[in-house]
């Protein structure tokens, strides 16, 4: 699994690629908090490149929101069988805003 972190329209942006299992959901863990350290306004976790979503990398997704709390506004970027599916059937698009592409998170977050 890789992250990378960028900007875009006054959004954070955490793209994460490959898969977010058991073993490397504490990387992206860390890599959540040290965005969420600086207070962002918004975060926009985009899992377009995600091939696998285990459960731990959901809880990840739960923890961070709760983390955010009032500060940060969290909405996840999730589109195909490997990772919105998994997001759906476990209702997790009604803890986080859930879009489909990133462009569709960027105008969300305006």
């Amino acid at each position: 699994m890789t992250t990378t972190v960028s900007s875009r329209e006054g959004a954070t942006v955490l793209s994460v690629a490959g898969e977010v299992d058991l073993a490397t959901a504490p990387a992206l863990e860390n890599a959540i908090d040290a965005i969420l350290g600086a207070k962002p306004a918004s975060l926009i976790i985009d899992l377009t490149e995600v091939s696998f979503l285990a459960s731990a990398g959901m809880a990840t997704l739960v923890a961070a929101h709760q983390r955010a709390g009032g500060s940060t506004a969290i909405a996840v970027v999730a589109d195909g069988p490997a990772t919105s599916r998994q997001l759906k059937m476990t209702s997790l698009d009604q803890v986080f805003s859930l879009y489909a592409t990133l462009d569709e998170a960027v105008a969300g977050r305006r």
